[in-house]
């Protein structure tokens, strides 16, 4: 373990919404870093605990305003911010701060995707924190700056990413994905009362409409020479954290399922994150509540001849938290899964 003088001193923005939350239980059993100012906006002057409760050890913290003057003199600063807010906080930060973003703000590429999604003007681009894509481990490493995925993104690229690298579908994907309600943040909204969502299960976005979408488009069309068409649907469904997602791709011909297999398996031998569950056994999200564990299944749906590939994800932790802390470890030099776990909790 790092001796206390040499930690790295984190601040967390937005430390009162579930994203904020996540990153200080995360941050809490990381060894080589020390939580340093947490803040709020609306919530500034109350204590963590009273937001909080589950995290203990930091019930007294009392939540800052989110300034730049409250975050700064810190190694680390993570943005939990609402989109479009980020941009103009890590403008004013030095460049010896590591900001990372786990809002929008710096996702995508093209401009004019940003601006049809998200209606404000384009922040700017800067690397993704998705370390188990190609040569993002190499624009990670020593970054100051971090734009970390979409939950949705998260768990529908993993999932495709080998099949597409490897040319064996056509460029032409459909992802289904449901997912428990933290994904919606923690601001009171009347579809996501106990009343409205339990015992339910409902599409959004739908018509290529969720901005997540441009986002799994970007991803998977940098894999290739050329694009890659994504329709998106999301589902929202009564359960409190987690993404199953469907994702189906037309087969190049004479593909088989253990050639699709075997794709899968080379793809992800050596990523500590990514496992491709045995043969027969199917993804399920209890299996990876609170953990930064990514678990995958494929087949051949051979009658009518299409790749079924099934990925879940913590929405809360490897799609957003844990990635982020994953990406902060590659930017300091740490190895990449220091404060990070593959064990979910059940039941």
């Amino acid at each position: 373990m790092t001796s206390q003088s040499r930690k790295k001193s984190v601040a967390v923005a937005g430390a009162s919404g579930y994203a904020g939350g996540e990153l200080l239980r995360l941050l809490l059993s990381h060894p080589d870093v020390e939580i340093g100012t947490v803040t709020a906006h609306s919530n500034a002057g109350e204590t963590l605990g009273s937001l909080q409760p589950h995290l203990l050890p930091l019930a007294d913290r009392v939540l800052a305003e989110t300034t730049v003057e409250n975050l700064s003199g810190h190694d680390v600063v993570f943005l939990a911010l609402p989109h479009g807010q980020s941009g103009a906080v890590a403008a004013q930060l030095p460049e010896s701060t590591v900001v990372i973003d786990c809002g929008a703000d710096f996702r995508l590429q093209d401009a004019g995707a940003w601006e049809q999604f998200y209606g404000s003007e384009h922040a700017g681009t800067w690397p993704y924190g998705l370390p188990e894509l190609p040569g993002q481990r190499t624009r990670l490493a020593g970054a100051s700056r971090i734009a970390v995925p979409g939950c949705y993104p998260t768990v529908s690229t993993l999932t495709l990413a080998p099949a597409v690298e490897a040319g064996i579908v056509e460029p032409e994907v459909v992802v289904v994905a449901a997912s428990g309600t933290s994904g919606a943040g923690k601001s009171p909204k009347p579809h996501l009362l106990g009343s409205e969502i339990m015992g339910n299960a409902s599409a959004y976005g739908v018509g290529g409409t969720h901005r997540h979408t441009p986002e799994i488009t970007q991803n998977l069309s940098g894999l290739i020479d050329g694009a890659v068409a994504v329709s998106f649907t999301p589902l929202l469904v009564p359960m409190p954290r987690g993404i199953l997602a469907t994702c189906s791709a037309k087969l190049k011909p004479g593909v088989t399922a253990d050639e699709a297999r075997a794709v899968y398996e080379k793809a992800y031998a050596e990523e500590r994150f990514v496992h491709v569950l045995p043969e027969g056994q199917w993804p399920q999200t209890q299996s990876v509540i609170g953990s930064n564990a990514v678990q995958l299944q494929v087949t051949v749906d051979e009658a009518a001849g299409r790749l079924v590939a099934v990925g879940v994800i913590d929405n809360l932790t490897k799609g957003t938290a844990g990635g982020a802390i994953q990406s902060m470890n590659l930017a300091l030099g740490l190895d990449e899964a220091t404060g990070l776990s593959t064990v979910g909790l059940a039941p």
